[in-house]
């Protein structure tokens, strides 16, 4: 889908931008515009992803793209696709040296550092408006060696349990599983008795990505240290891969192998996965395609692993960056810079699916879309308002299911846990090393094997963007 926008923006250093703004004109819901003078011939071109949730793009984005571009005389053309098209099409463009001006990824493009524009002066802009940014989204949009930001990251989603009730009632867990010792014990018991798998992904996609990170953390080791050295290889991996094997044993499934980043979505809202590792979106689908599962569904956060630590990946980290061959960078800017003075909308819009990089942004005046929330000035009040009670519940509903991840910003990390999201670290999440590692010991090689073909692969990858001064460590 691709819309197009007529206008212009001048070209004065996007920083010195009035904080002030005017609403824009038009029907529905305002979005906030910072004043900004008039001239003739800019455009802006965005890449991004298809959301999630249909009503993001199709009732707010792409309207407040449009208001935006009216409002700064820009000519703006929004494309959504496919989010496994993203990295292929990216990939394309800087290669051309020609496409989009701005592009949208869903996990951090530091492998991409050297083709983009520095965002360093957007990111402190940024903080100087709307507070200080959550670590997890700067760690997923900074490199630490270059002092260069390579990315703008204006939001990140919550990776939660997702967990059906009665199945979890029936086997004496009615608040659904704490630790991931309980997958095997509870979610293998559901699966001998009831028939239901738990649905955690072993393929090379997003979701399994994830899980195998998780794992990896809350099991007490990584891919990396915080001083970026390589230490996949370690006894603690080798527990979690082991633990790995034994839950698919337990409690899953051979199709997990061939799994898509939707595939644990469809299986818990047709009623065959009894937990997943997912965000808000498996469950807003649920609502409007199958209510009665939908209202049997409920959350929990990060597991705790044997030691009783406890950390998941943040689920998508939403990072936009301009590849050097763009010639509206300040256009750029200025767009993402309003996003987040629009992050309200952004959150609500998004059905919660959506959390704010910067919670201290103040809620803008006038009528937003939703029902005021009395004393809220700024987003983290939404953010614990809705949370506390979920504006989106059916009626019948539950209304408190997602109090359990009201702090989830303090058991959420980026890709990179402990270090940052490196472009190392993208190479080795985009190449799938971590996942087809637990994989390969699920489909039966020694959980010794597939830890030492991992680092393997993963050393030879860090060495490569050390040589290029891009990550830290030791060679």
């Amino acid at each position: 889908m691709a819309k197009s926008i007529r206008g212009a923006i001048t070209r004065r250093d996007f920083i010195k931008t009035a904080g002030a703004g005017v609403l824009a004109a038009g029907l529905g819901p305002t979005i906030f515009i910072p004043r900004q003078a008039r001239a003739a011939g800019k455009e802006l071109k965005i890449l991004q992803w298809a959301h999630f949730v249909p009503r993001y793009d199709q009732e707010w984005f792409d309207n407040f793209a449009q208001k935006w571009g009216e409002a700064n005389g820009v000519e703006v053309t929004v494309d959504h696709i496919n989010i496994g098209q993203v990295k292929a099409r990216t990939a394309a463009e800087i290669s051309a040296r020609g496409g989009h001006d701005l592009i949208e990824w869903f996990s951090p493009p530091g492998q991409y550092e050297p083709s983009v524009v520095d965002l360093t002066d957007v990111n402190q802009e940024a903080e100087k408006r709307f507070g200080k940014q959550h670590p997890l989204c700067k760690r997923s949009s900074y490199n630490p060696n270059t002092k260069k930001y390579y990315g703008f990251c204006h939001g990140w989603v919550i990776d939660p349990g997702d967990y059906r009730k009665s199945l979890w009632e029936k086997v004496g867990k009615p608040q659904g599983p704490e630790t991931w010792e309980d997958l095997i014990t509870y979610g293998g018991e559901i699966k001998e008795k009831h028939g239901v798998q738990l649905g955690i992904g072993l393929s090379q996609e997003l979701d399994s990505n994830m899980a195998a990170r998780a794992l990896l953390w809350s099991f007490d080791t990584g891919v990396q240290d915080a001083d970026e050295n390589v230490i996949l290889n370690n006894e603690r991996t080798i527990e979690a891969v082991k633990f790995m094997t034994e839950l698919y044993k337990a409690a899953m499934t051979p199709e997990v192998f061939a799994w898509a980043p939707a595939s644990n979505n469809r299986a818990l809202i047709a009623g065959k996965a009894s937990y997943i590792l997912n965000s808000v979106s498996a469950y807003r689908s649920g609502q409007k395609k199958v209510p009665e599962i939908a209202n049997d569904v409920f959350f929990v956060p990060a597991l705790r692993g044997p030691r009783g630590t406890r950390w998941a990946s943040e689920h998508v980290i939403y990072n936009y960056f301009i590849p050097t061959y763009s010639r509206n960078v300040d256009t750029a800017k200025k767009f993402m810079l309003a996003l987040v003075e629009n992050y309200d909308q952004a959150m609500y819009y998004s059905e919660l699916y959506n959390s704010p990089a910067f919670f201290d942004t103040p809620v803008p005046k006038g009528d937003r879309g939703y029902a005021r929330v009395r004393g809220a000035k700024k987003l983290r009040d939404l953010h614990n308002a809705w949370f506390d009670k979920d504006p989106f519940a059916l009626p019948g509903e539950a209304t408190d299911k997602l109090k359990p991840l009201k702090d989830a910003e303090k058991w959420s990390t980026a890709v990179g846990h402990p270090g940052p999201a490196s472009p190392a670290i993208g190479e080795v999440f985009d190449t799938y090393v971590v996942a087809n590692m637990m994989a390969n010991a699920a489909r039966g090689m020694k959980p010794e094997t597939a830890v030492e073909q991992a680092e393997t692969l993963t050393k030879a990858i860090f060495e490569k963007w050390r040589k290029k001064g891009l990550v830290g460590g030791k060679m």
